[in-house]
């Protein structure tokens, strides 16, 4: 069993660590990229979403000028323990709406009800919800109330109700992440180790991934929507 938690504000930091290594831990499962750990870039975009998570759980309590919000599920007979997570980000000027934006659940804990309790929660609070998910996971969002409505990127977008809102969400400014120093050291620690035609070859590895994903989504719904 397991216990439910919403922040509107900073958590405990024990919290957000054990949040942030489920990002790392599951960085091909819970991000648009989905890159799998074995193309040579996964340790930059393991760092890259990491980061980001970390700012919008900063901006939790609207430090960073967005609404934040987030549900985590606590192992019931290890209260310490996170075994899930959902960061969203309410929508301004729609206050029935907002925006899922990461969600893991422990892999010791899957198929145990907690991203469905998790989403309940959130869908409690913000009736009309969106997300973006891969192919795969579409029948688990269709069970706990979402439809397809579209594509984005490699993506298929779905949502609670028809229509998507009007209103406006508020999301971080991340792409400078992926020019930072940090990156950019991460990026020359690979380029020496495994060499620059490894790594050119990760990339074109990793932008035919991206589009087999994209044209996967575009069929998909495509298909769907029929």
């Amino acid at each position: 069993m397991f216990t439910l938690t919403h922040y509107a504000s900073p958590c405990p930091e024990p919290v957000n660590s054990q949040i942030l290594q489920m990002v790392v831990d599951y960085l091909t499962d819970i991000s648009m990229v989905a890159i799998p750990p074995s193309n040579l870039l996964y340790n930059i975009y393991q760092y890259a979403i990491g980061y980001e998570v970390h700012l919008y759980l900063e901006a939790l309590g609207g430090g960073k000028g967005i609404a934040v919000e987030l549900i985590v599920a606590m192992d019931e007979q290890d209260p310490a323990k996170v075994i899930g997570f959902l960061l969203y980000l309410p929508v301004k000027d729609d206050p029935e709406a907002c925006g899922v934006t990461y969600m893991a659940v422990h892999a010791s804990h899957r198929r145990q009800g907690v991203a469905r309790a998790m989403m309940d929660d959130m869908l409690g609070r913000y009736p009309h919800g969106e997300l973006t998910c891969a192919v795969e996971k579409v029948p688990a969002f269709e069970a706990m109330g979402f439809q397809v409505r579209g594509v984005r990127g490699t993506q298929v977008l779905m949502n609670t109700r028809d229509y998507s809102t009007d209103g406006l969400m508020g999301v971080l400014d991340v792409a400078s992440i992926y020019s930072s120093l940090e990156v950019r050291q991460i990026h020359t620690y690979l380029l020496n180790k495994h060499g620059k035609r490894a790594m050119i070859d990760a990339e074109k590895q990793r932008d035919r991934h991206f589009d087999q994903m994209a044209r996967k989504a575009q069929v998909f719904v495509q298909n769907r929507l029929a």
